[in-house]
């Protein structure tokens, strides 16, 4: 069964959500791993009311995941409940479908509704995993703007300017490069802002890319009068490539419902000098212990890193069979407790009784496409029955079984008919 970290959160520490509330307004707790707040003051004067404060995170769902890039935010929004504010999450089935530009050179491509509303589903159960669902609020802003009318855009969109708009570090650069960019990009961060008017929102948290938006809402808020949200901006964890933020699209992600032998594995192929973030940003285990396992082999801090991001999402017993698991694969050269397997059925083979294997690894799902599966083979990632396959043209013969394995992690077993 999984295991919700946010369980874990409040449980290993002892302590109960009465007594975090106790600390209702300690601003300290709030500055921890952040990267700025716009503003200090005006936190300071919200907490100081007493009252628990309206924190809104929106998420898109614009994939059908959520990965350990979305739990930096989640996890700081847990924080904030265990000490008695009210987590206000925006499911943005409106915003998805017009498609944040934020660190992309191009147009992001629009999405159904069906899409986002699929996605929504996937999103909500995943973000379980770290809030408690119980102690917060749920929106769709599909809810406010699906009644808006032409008009209401209008209006909305004079509430800014293109010059303000290209304060914007990506609209800027693709201006300067002669990029397109389309006139409902510059509506996303006013659709963003108009959101936390709607909720009527005390602080708003994102990740750093996040800033220019965020810092909208303030505006929207102050021209209707309210009292504008605090905006909290928060690290970006690196992606498994140690280049790129975190993405799925990008294949450099660890997903929150990994399987625990995938999730520990791809842990395990860390860069060395990302496992700080990594251990700050995603994980419960104290500073004084990070710096310890830092100072001494990273194989050894690897393997705690991967053990306890493990267990945050599937449980103790998990991160130690995950552990297991790997150690008799790479450092024992054995082979994985289970191995799925399949039959190739004899009408799909060619005149010869074989099949190509890049039509096999599609088939399987070990590799998304034939060029992905080509450049597996050509960057030396096949084996089949351990012999390493360098042959793009490499047949399965009918009769026999073969031993797959894609990448280090992948293992499948197929049966030629």
């Amino acid at each position: 069964m999984t295991r919700r970290a946010a369980d874990a959160g409040g449980a290993r520490s002892g302590a109960s959500a009465s007594q975090h509330a106790s600390r209702l307004h300690e601003l300290p707790a709030w500055q921890a791993g952040t990267v700025a707040c716009h503003s200090p003051e005006d936190l300071a004067a919200k907490l100081a009311t007493g009252r628990p404060l309206r924190v809104k995170l929106g998420v898109d769902p614009s994939s059908p995941d959520l990965h350990v890039g979305h739990s930096v935010q989640l996890r700081y929004l847990r924080r904030l409940q265990l000490l008695g504010h009210l987590p206000v999450l925006i499911v943005g089935d409106a915003t998805a479908r017009v498609g944040d530009p934020t660190g992309k050179n191009v147009t992001r491509p629009q999405l159904s509704r069906e899409q986002v509303q699929q996605f929504a589903q996937t999103y909500l159960e995943q973000v379980g995993l770290v809030l408690d669902m119980q102690r917060a609020e749920v929106v769709r802003n599909g809810d406010w703007f699906d009644r808006m009318g032409f008009m209401d855009a209008i209006r909305l969109g004079a509430s800014t300017t293109v010059a303000r708009m290209l304060e914007r570090d990506t609209f800027a650069e693709r201006h300067r490069a002669g990029v397109p960019i389309g006139l409902h990009e510059f509506l996303y961060p006013l659709m963003q802002g108009r959101d936390s008017v709607e909720v009527r929102a005390d602080v708003e948290i994102g990740g750093t890319d996040q800033t220019f938006n965020l810092l909208v809402g303030r505006d929207l808020m102050r021209a209707e009068g309210m009292d504008p949200q605090v905006c909290i901006t928060l690290p970006l964890l690196p992606g498994l490539d140690g280049v790129h933020k975190m993405s799925k699209s990008l294949g450099n992600s660890i997903g929150l419902t990994d399987a625990p032998r995938e999730m520990y594995g791809k842990a395990m192929s860390l860069p060395d000098a990302l496992m700080g973030d990594y251990f700050r940003l995603a994980t419960d285990i104290p500073e004084a212990v990070v710096e310890q396992l830092l100072a001494g082999p990273p194989r050894d801090a690897k393997a705690a890193l991967a053990g306890a991001l493990v267990r945050l999402y599937h449980g103790e017993e998990a991160s130690r069979g995950a552990a297991q698991e790997f150690d008799r694969i790479f450092r024992d050269k054995g082979l994985p407790d289970a191995i799925p397997s399949s039959d190739w059925p004899a009408g799909e083979l060619d005149a010869d009784g074989a099949v190509w294997v890049v039509r096999v690894l599609q088939h399987l799902g070990l590799a998304a496409s034939a060029s992905e599966a080509r450049r597996l083979i050509q960057g030396g990632g096949l084996k089949v029955d351990d012999e390493k396959i360098s042959d793009e043209q490499f047949r399965l013969r009918a009769g026999r079984s073969y031993l797959l394995q894609a990448g280090k992690r992948r293992f499948h077993r197929v049966r030629i008919a």
